[in-house]
């Protein structure tokens, strides 16, 4: 992948225009406004530190309307997320539609951190007080499984079929990895970043692979299975059948209308 450094006149986190810049500044949406305020402030200060009151003053907009935006400051880096979904699916081409599986995924992948790499100072701070909150690690990674469902959507990838939440939860894993190294990597052209995104790439592809020799192997036992469960069901439903021909009054000195006790 061709890869071109940032250069000097590209924006950082804390040069993205908000609601609350100096007049004759490009006014955000609220939403988009209090993302990159939080964004702003996450890469000068503690995440712990950040109150709710603190994005709204520097998002220029009032608790209202951070409210009406999202529900707490963990929200917002869901709309982060989001964010970085649209400018990686906007810049999608179809340059690489013939190349393999692997190649599209890797530019797919490659393009995403290039979107977050304005917020790469913020982001630093964010993984390094999150990582030892395992209910907001659960959250996150709800967050990150509907983002790389798109980004495998993005570079041709099924994420459907009987594999296909494993699929998904093993980028959702293999890309955190590569996130360690992105995050402690300021060389601009990203050698290691690049090396750990294609050994990750390749580590899924040989698990997947196997996934798919043990799903058919045990092919004929889950046909059983299936097959003796829906014979219980069966006479589930013929016993079921039996009782309803009583009358439905017959040991019930209300009858069988629910209504009759009001």
């Amino acid at each position: 992948m061709v890869r071109n450094p940032k250069t000097s006149d590209e924006k950082t986190s804390g040069e993205h225009a908000g609601a609350g810049d100096a007049p004759g500044a490009a006014r955000l949406p609220p939403r988009e406004a209090i993302v990159e305020a939080l964004m702003r402030l996450s890469a000068e200060q503690p995440w712990n530190d950040i109150e709710i009151a603190d994005i709204a003053q520097e998002a220029g907009v009032s608790l209202a309307e951070f409210r009406d935006a999202y529900p707490s400051k963990g929200a917002v880096l869901g709309g982060f997320a989001r964010m970085i979904d649209k400018q990686v699916l906007e810049g999608a081409s179809d340059d690489l539609d013939e190349e393999p599986t692997r190649e599209r995924l890797f530019d797919v992948l490659m393009r995403r951190l290039d979107a977050m790499d304005p917020y790469k100072p913020a982001l630093r701070r964010i993984a390094f007080a999150l990582r030892g909150d395992p209910l907001s690690l659960a959250a996150l990674n709800q967050v990150a499984l509907n983002s790389q469902r798109f980004m495998l959507a993005s570079a041709g990838i099924s994420t459907e079929g009987p594999l296909g939440r494993v699929k998904l939860q093993g980028v959702v894993i293999a890309f955190a990895r590569v996130m360690e190294v992105w995050l402690e990597d300021d060389d601009p052209a990203l050698a290691r970043t690049m090396a750990a995104l294609d050994r990750e790439i390749r580590n899924g592809e040989r698990f997947m692979e196997r996934a798919e020799d043990v799903r058919r192997l045990t092919a004929p036992f889950r046909a059983l299975a299936q097959s003796l469960t829906e014979r219980g069901r069966r006479r589930r439903r013929r016993d079921d059948a039996r009782e309803d021909t009583r009358n439905e009054d017959d040991g019930n000195p209300l009858g069988g209308d629910p209504a009759a006790a009001i």
